[in-house]
């Protein structure tokens, strides 16, 4: 009677567990004819350079195993680090990037020299810092629920954004979506992680407000650590025991991001930089291969004698004509969206649509049954921008340029300058010769411990005359690029309350100009902005926050004044 009872148990669990299993990918029908294959890989992976489990061979290996071309390695860093350079490994195109920290977000850097000081920071800074070193800044897991990874700084210029994120999509599963997944994952992998895929609604709606403004491209990023935490309930950036699952190959056969119009020549230098130049010029889409295994698809416009794919600007020169070619089954649904909202629909593989009107145009293509609430496309493109110029200029500043100014160093000695620094690290004040009187130097050196928070400091008494402005100007530079942190300062509790914007400074005398509006909180602070009126000093700071600890150096200070 025991043995007939676990008997019919187990019978339950095993139909139980049939009915739970995800279809299989299915197998595609041919491309249409003109659809060429295109180049895939993975964007956004870890190595056991940083939290991954695997090294760059084993992520090779297993891009290869999953049918990838290429991989984009993306291991935590500040940017200090000389990427490797490309390398065909198990015959998959390793290119190295960077994923960075910043107090509002992750972004990733690709296509960067090694950085002349850490970046890290204000979000805004270190996109700047990106694009001054030629990088291209792709905001990482904008969707996270967790909120030291969601990008957050959206009037910084960052050049793309992950539309879909791997280590986002399980986060805002159910605990019964989660062990569902994992009852069925050892049978159908692939299947299996693209069940808590999801369209994500609200970065969608980013993505369309942004690409109305300028040109911002779409990537899926893998983000593949292979490794579970058992601690944290899956937490991957768990350093102690873990679960090596899923596995990069399965993450890489889930989804991918594709470039049509390459053509690889097995030389890694060439090969490498025309993918980064596909990825910078938006002439990629990514696919849930999952769903449907490496589609090929073509999206192009013509107007006149012009033709655009996407990521390209077409101008307008009469009708134009937006087509759509995928390798898809008859079921298969495809949508034009103008400006994020839906245009014109097909079913089968080949949409057409005429139009006179300018906008930004993509296309989402779906394929019935596809998971999620509401169902994760199948395939995402990038736009054709219709009637666009290009990228346009920033606006301008539309504060009124300064008339009106109060000099608080122009020449002399300046006794009331002093310097403060953290205990074990060192600073001098200098008045230093300079073209037609002087000017004040600080010489640092930061010592101590990470946790100490080692600075170094220069410090001008701000005086009664400061409320009265709204800028503060200056003249710059230092003996190498760093990054100095401009701080306004209330005396408020032991330490004083400050406020800061970090500027770039060099070898070459700038002015300098840091409006107080845009001077954002430095610690904990009572008051969102400073109170002008309350402010007792200016610091010309140098941390750690872009300065490696046991680093020393130069800077020189002239023609300070308050402005408005």
């Amino acid at each position: 009677m025991r043995r007939a009872l676990v008997g019919g148990a187990l019978a339950a669990l095993a139909v139980t567990w049939y009915q739970a299993l995800p279809p299989r990918t299915p197998a595609l029908p041919d491309a249409p004819d003109g659809v060429t294959p295109s180049v895939r890989g993975a964007f956004h992976v870890h190595t056991d350079r940083s939290d991954g489990t695997g090294t760059v061979d084993d992520v090779a290996a297993a891009a290869a195993r999953a049918g990838l071309q290429f991989v984009v390695l993306t291991d935590h860093g500040d940017g200090t680090r000389a990427p490797s350079a490309p390398e065909y490994r198990q015959g998959v195109l390793s290119i190295d990037a960077v994923e960075i920290s910043t107090a509002g977000g992750h972004v990733i850097a690709l296509g960067m020299p090694a950085a002349p000081y850490p970046l890290a920071g204000e979000p805004r800074d270190v996109v700047e810092d990106i694009a001054r070193l030629g990088g291209f800044s792709v905001a990482a897991h904008p969707g996270s629920v967790k909120p030291d990874l969601r990008w957050i700084e959206w009037t910084a210029p960052v050049n793309g954004l992950e539309w879909l994120n791997g280590d986002s999509e399980w986060r805002d599963e159910s605990a019964w979506s989660l062990a569902r997944a994992l009852f069925t994952y050892p049978a159908r992998r692939a299947e299996t992680l693209a069940t808590i895929l999801d369209r994500p609604d609200t970065v969608l709606a980013r993505w369309d407000v942004l690409t109305g403004r300028r040109r911002v491209v779409a990537l899926a990023g893998a983000d593949a650590h292979a490794r579970l935490g058992l601690r944290s309930l899956g937490e991957p950036y768990e350093n102690a025991a873990y679960l090596p699952v899923p596995s990069y190959e399965q993450v890489f056969r889930t989804f991918s991001i594709a470039l049509p119009g390459i053509t690889l020549t097995g030389r890694a230098d060439a090969d490498a930089q025309a993918i980064v130049d596909a990825i910078r010029r938006g002439r990629v889409y990514s696919a849930v291969d999952a769903l449907g295994e490496a589609p090929d698809l073509l999206f192009r416009g013509t107007s006149g004698s012009v033709e655009a794919v996407g990521g390209d600007v077409l101008p307008v020169a009469g009708p134009v004509t937006l087509r759509v070619e995928v390798q898809a089954t008859p079921d298969t649904q495809i949508d034009l969206l103008k400006d994020g909202i839906r245009v014109a629909s097909s079913r089968g593989a080949v949409l057409q649509h005429i139009t006179r009107d300018a906008g930004v145009y993509r296309v989402e293509v779906s394929l019935p049954g596809a998971p999620g609430q509401p169902p994760v496309p199948w395939i995402l493109t990038n736009p054709i921008y219709v009637g666009q110029a290009g990228r346009p200029a920033p606006p301008p500043d539309p504060r009124p340029r300064a008339s009106e100014f109060a000099v608080q160093y122009s020449n002399g000695p300046a006794p009331e300058w002093r310097i403060e620094s953290s205990p074990e690290s060192k600073g001098a004040r200098d008045v230093v010769p300079a073209s037609g009187g002087t000017q004040l130097s600080m010489r640092y050196g930061l010592g101590g411990t990470a946790s100490s928070d080692p600075f170094a400091a220069l410090v001008m008494p701000a005086g009664s005359a400061l409320s009265g402005y709204d800028r503060l100007m200056f003249v710059a530079s230092a003996d190498r690029p760093t990054r100095l942190s401009v701080q306004l300062r209330t005396p408020a509790g032991e330490a004083g309350e400050r406020w800061h914007r970090s500027v770039f400074v060099d070898s070459m005398p700038r002015q300098i100009t840091v409006h107080f509006d845009d001077l954002t909180p430095r610690g904990v602070t009572v008051r969102r902005r400073p109170a002008l009126s309350e402010v007792d000093s200016v610091l010309f700071v140098v941390d750690t926050v872009n300065t490696k600890l046991g680093g020393s150096g130069q800077i020189w200070i002239d023609d300070v004044k308050y402005a408005r």
